[in-house]
Formats: C-alpha cells, structure tokens, sequence
C-alpha cells in the first residue's frame, strides 16, 4: 500500500494520548467570589447537575426538563454547529488541532504532529494494555461516531444483561423511542448504486460470498443531504469518506441537535459548554458539592466554580464518569462507595483492520458514514458485528477499505486509584478479548476480505477501544435505573452502566435505550424526592 494511503487510514481511526492530571479546584465562602492563584471563584446552587452531553447526558435533560425539573447541564468540550458547506470538522487526511482534546499527546499512531492546545474532539486515555478513547464536545460521542444504531437480538441481551431489564419493554417502548428521536434510516438504494458507494457494494458481495449474514445497518442519517452532494449541491461530506471525525454538511441527528435541542427548548435546561468537572464529592448536608474548572479552547482555566445540588447525574462517559467515581472514592470524598467501583470494564472486543484486495475496485473515494454490516448473532456467547467504513479520500484508488468487528467478550479491567498521581488508572488484561477475537471476530473478518485479500490488524499494532463501557455497572455499583448504590441523589447514566459490552452491537442505541428506561422510573419515583 502506497505510504501516504496507509498514513491516511491510520489517522482515521485513533490518536494517542497522555493524560496529566487535572487540579482540585479551591473553596470559597458561599455566595461570594473570590480569586485564587488571580483565577475567579465562585459557587451556584442547583437542583440538577448533569454532568456529560452524550447520550445519557441528553436523556436526562430532556426528560427531566420535560417533568419540569431545573437542570444544568455540563460539557466539557465546545459546541460544534454544522450545515451545508461548513467546515466545522477537521479532516482525518489533513489532521489539524481540532482532532484532539488538549491533554492528549500530540501523537497520531507514532507520528508526531505539531497541534497547538485546543479542546478538540476525542481525548485518548491511555492505560496498562489499552488505550481508551472518548470524546468531548456537546453531544458527546454522537459527534464522532459513525453511527450505527443497532438493537440487540433477544437472545444477546439476555444473555448479557440482568434479568430485570424487561426486554418485551426495551423491544416495545425505549429503543423505539430513541428510533425515533434519532429519525434512524438505511441508506437508500438509489445511493448505495453510485459510484462513489462501490466499497460498499463490494463488502456486501463478498459477505455473501462467504455464507455471512448480510444487512443494511439503520443510521441517524437524513440521507437526503447525501443525495444532494451526489447532485453537487453541496461540498462532499458523507459521499468521499470525509466525515470520519464529523460530518460537515448536517443531515446527522446526533445528540446536540435531537436530546440537547429540545431540552433547551424547554427552558429548564441551562447547557454551559467548556466546562471540566475535576472532582465530586458529598457535603456534609448529603448535597452533592461539584467542582468545575471554565477554560477557553486552549485549556486555560478561566474561572473555578464549585457547585451545589441535591441531585448529581454522571453521564461523562465510561472512562470519566468512572474516573471521577474512583478518586473520589480514594480521596475519601465519597464514603461508602461499592467496592465493585472501578471494574467490570471491557472494550467491547473492538477491533480495526485494513483490508487490503488487489483484485477489487474500492474508489478512490468511498461514501460513508455506514451502510452495510454481518450480524453474527447465533451463538448468545460468541455473538460479534462487521461493518465496512469508509476511508478518507485519497488521490488513488488504494484498493483497501475499513473493516470493523466488535461482539460479547468475557474480558474484564479495571480501574484504580493511584495515590501518587490522585488520579485513577485503566488495568487490562493482554489477552482480555482473546477469545473472540481469536476465535469468531478474526475468522469472519479473515473470512470475508477472501483468499487473495490481507488484513492489518490496527489493534495489534496500537491496542485500543473506541467503545469503552462499564466501570460502574448495573447490578453490582448501581441499580438497574443507574442510583449508584447507597449513595441518595447520585445517578450513573452512560457507558459506565454497562456490563462491559452491549450485547454485539455498538453501545450508543443501548445506552440511550436503557437512559429512556431509567428516566421513566426516575420521573416517576424519584422527582420530588432525590430530585
């Protein structure tokens, strides 16, 4: 493969991080600002704080606005608007400042690039045997992702999930509620037929080819913005593979636009974007005491806030909310946190390959974001996903293509806290995804790109997860409604509530799915009383 080809796959797909730890902001009286080290502090009284702007984040502040409940909603990244020819997002071949959250490494896959500090789009958490990413922005990981909005066979989510999450009203009643706010759609045939679509097409054939089940993924997706840069009505977005870290044109219904949108228009939820929480704890009086710092897009502390609530929603992600849970806990914030705390966290056997195939005409410019995916979903305890995934645009017909699996995986890390540094640390097993990967994701994949085709593993050369899920898991750090265990007002509502996967399929339909379920119990039970 030409080297600027492999140069552009690879920074498609990850960046490398370091994290430094952040500071634990100061006190001051109440009421009353104040300045510390010449910054600005101050304290505000809340009923509601939620803390992260993905999908659970976005759940929780619809909904509890729409009960008529006050809600401040934090989001440590930047409001990233989009709409016909914007240039909101960097692109994955010219990678600029905007790539990266600004305690990340200025590295991509060992290449070092010269970005200025900014709070850019995906910070990369690196930890013993794994790199964990997750992103920061208002919406969270919808801004990034691709999109894939999947719903669990019966079976899969049986057989991963406790009991007493009622499938006949998850099939019946959230997923179909979160189908809908996400307006998800396949993509149309008269689409998938052009030539910029034909990696697509040749995935889909060669997935017959092999005896795999094949079908068209349901996406978040107005496809009609597509359609309209096939007519040249728009500058290419989704139809050359440019979207890989954002999609320019709109037409995407993340989490911004669909939960955020219409909880603002409430007018009971206040968003305040560029806004880092560093620490939680419990007040003497049982309230919830949060500590933010307020930057610029450089990192800048501008402002330090501390926070009061009676209720404190955690929805920051697997890897933040989990980090925050676990200093607190080691810093004796928080007393009486369950042991549990900080582990069942697993990858969701993610796994990126290269797939590269002589024989085949890919494009030299490959539509996007997904269109076609084999569901392996048989075997409860072997079930896995494949899709195909556009490339960046390059000068040349490169005959490769992404190829990305994910599934169940019994592997488990955990999360510790680390005196020296206050800060909490990914553990994970070198072989924690071994089995499936081994032994069911690796053959399909092998199975799939064919004899004559060859496979870059991404993540033997940089091991890392853009699914990282669990940390502070239903049924063992919370309820099924994500009440952290003993702890009165305190709520987890993301990827840390997971059991360590999403039952083959890529956490974000789940995680909003089960965040409906756990509000329509919280409205009803807990408002008036924790909230």
């Amino acid at each position: 493969m030409p080297e600027i080809s492999r140069r552009a796959l690879l920074t498609g797909t990850a960046a490398t991080a370091a994290l430094l730890t952040a500071a634990r902001v100061g006190a001051a009286p109440p009421g009353i600002a104040a300045r510390v080290n010449d910054i600005p502090l101050t304290r505000e009284e809340h009923r509601v704080v939620v803390v992260g702007s993905g999908f659970g984040g976005g759940v929780a502040a619809l909904r509890l606005a729409e009960a008529g409940v006050p809600v401040l909603l934090l989001e440590r990244g930047m409001r990233w608007p989009t709409g016909p020819n914007a240039r909101t997002f960097p692109k994955a071949t010219a990678p600029d400042k905007r790539m990266l959250w600004h305690r990340s490494s200025p590295e991509l896959f060992g290449r070092p690039v010269a970005f200025e500090p900014y709070t850019g789009l995906v910070e990369a958490v690196p930890g013993e045997n794994m790199t964990a990413l997750c992103a920061a922005g208002l919406g969270g990981g919808s801004l990034v992702y691709q999109g894939m909005s999947l719903q669990p066979a019966e079976e899969v989510f049986a057989a991963h999930f406790p009991s007493g999450l009622d499938w006949a009203a998850m099939d019946s009643v959230y997923y179909p509620r979160v189908a809908r706010m996400l307006d998800l759609a396949v993509a149309p045939d008269e689409l998938v037929d052009s030539e910029n679509y034909r990696a697509a097409r040749v995935f889909a054939e060669h997935v017959r080819r092999a005896g795999l089940p094949l079908s068209k993924i349901p996406m978040p997706i107005d496809w009609n913005f597509a359609l309209a840069e096939l007519r040249g009505e728009m500058t290419p977005s989704y139809t050359n593979g440019d979207g890989s870290m954002g999609v320019n044109n709109g037409g995407k219904h993340t989490v911004d636009v669909t939960y955020i949108a219409a909880a603002e228009a409430t007018g009971r939820v206040t968003v305040q974007t560029l806004h880092e929480v560093t620490d939680i704890e419990r007040g003497a009086d049982g309230r919830w005491i949060v500590h933010v710092d307020r930057t610029d897009t450089s990192g800048t502390v501008l402002e330090r806030k501390i926070l009061t609530a009676g209720a404190l929603v955690l929805a920051a992600g697997s890897l933040n909310t989990t980090r925050l849970l676990v200093r607190a806990q080691g810093r004796g914030q928080i007393p009486d946190l369950p042991d549990e705390l900080g582990g069942n966290w697993g990858t969701n056997a993610d796994r990126i390959y290269v797939w590269t195939s002589p024989g085949d005409e890919f494009g030299r410019e490959q539509g996007g974001p997904v269109v076609y995916g084999s569901k392996n979903w048989t075997d409860p305890n072997a079930a896995h996903t494949v899709i195909q995934a556009s490339i960046p645009p390059l000068s040349l017909d490169a005959r490769s293509t992404m190829l990305v699996g994910y599934g169940v995986s019994g592997g488990r890390g955990e999360f510790r806290y680390d005196a020296a540094t206050g800060s909490a640390t990914l553990h994970w097993p070198a072989d924690g995804d071994s089995y499936i990967q081994d032994n069911h994701i690796g053959p399909a994949v092998r199975r799939i790109a064919g004899e004559g085709g060859s496979l870059l593993d991404t993540n033997a050369v940089f091991p890392s997860t853009w699914h990282p899920l669990g940390g502070a898991s239903m049924g063992t750090v919370c309820d099924l409604e994500g009440r952290v265990l003993g702890q009165s007002g305190l709520y987890v509502l993301d990827g840390a509530l997971m059991p360590g996967n999403t039952a083959a399929c890529n956490p974000s339909m789940t995680i909003a799915a089960v965040a409906e379920r756990a509000l329509a119990q919280l409205v009803s039970v807990d408002v008036g009383r924790t909230i």
